[in-house]
C-alpha cells in the first residue's frame, strides 16, 4: 500500500509503503515521518503547511479520524495546516498521482516478486531529477478507527471550513 508526499517547493518525493491498510493513521504517521526528516532550518522556514488531498476515504475532510490525526499533527508541528482537497475527477492535477504514473512507466514489465525488489525499483526512479526517499512500514493499522459524534464536535471546533468551499478547504490551527 503506497503513500506519497510530494513536497512541491523542493520536488522532493516521500514515499512509503505500508504492509497492512491504507488508513487514516498510515497517512499521518506518513506525514508525522516527513516532518520529522526536515531540518531544523527547514522546519522554522515554513510558516504553515498546505496538504492538497486527494478526497480519498481515508482522508478525506469529513474522516473523523483523519481529522483528529490532524488537529494532533498541527499541535505536535506548532503550525497552522490547510487542507485543500481535489474535486472528483480532477487526479490530473494532483501531483502525487503524477508521480505514480512516471512509477509505473518506471517499473512497467519488472516482476515485482517481493517488497525489496518493489523499493529498490522505486528508489531509482526520477522525480523532478531526484530519487525519492523511500520506507517500507511493517506496522499493522487497524481499520474502522472511528470517534463519537461527541468526540467529532471538540474536533469540528479546531476546524476552520472556508464558508464558500467548507468540504474542500479547511485549515487547522495549533493550539
Amino acid at each position: 500500500v503506497p503513500c506519497g508526499i510530494v513536497d512541491e517547493d523542493t520536488g522532493q518525493l516521500y514515499v512509503t509503503f505500508g504492509s497492512s491498510y491504507k488508513t487514516s493513521d498510515f497517512m499521518v504517521d506518513n506525514l508525522e515521518q516527513w516532518w520529522t526528516s526536515l531540518s531544523i532550518t527547514e522546519k522554522q522556514q515554513l510558516e504553515n503547511i498546505q496538504i492538497k488531498v486527494d478526497n480519498g476515504p481515508e482522508n478525506s475532510g469529513i474522516r473523523r479520524q483523519f481529522l483528529k490525526r490532524m488537529v494532533e499533527f498541527a499541535d505536535q508541528t506548532k503550525k497552522s495546516i490547510q487542507l485543500l482537497y481535489f474535486p472528483p475527477y480532477h487526479s490530473k492535477y494532483n501531483s502525487i498521482e503524477r508521480c505514480w504514473g512516471i512509477l509505473e512507466r518506471h517499473w512497467n514489465g519488472t516482476l515485482l516478486r517481493n517488497a525489496q525488489t518493489m523499493l529498490a525499483w522505486v528508489k531509482t526512479m526520477t522525480w523532478k531529477g531526484l530519487n525519492p526517499i523511500v520506507k517500507l512500514s511493517k506496522k499493522v493499522y487497524q481499520k474502522g478507527i472511528s470517534l463519537t459524534k461527541k468526540e467529532m464536535k471538540e474536533i469540528e471546533k479546531r476546524l476552520e471550513r472556508n464558508p464558500h468551499l467548507p468540504k474542500w478547504d479547511i485549515l487547522i490551527r495549533p493550539s
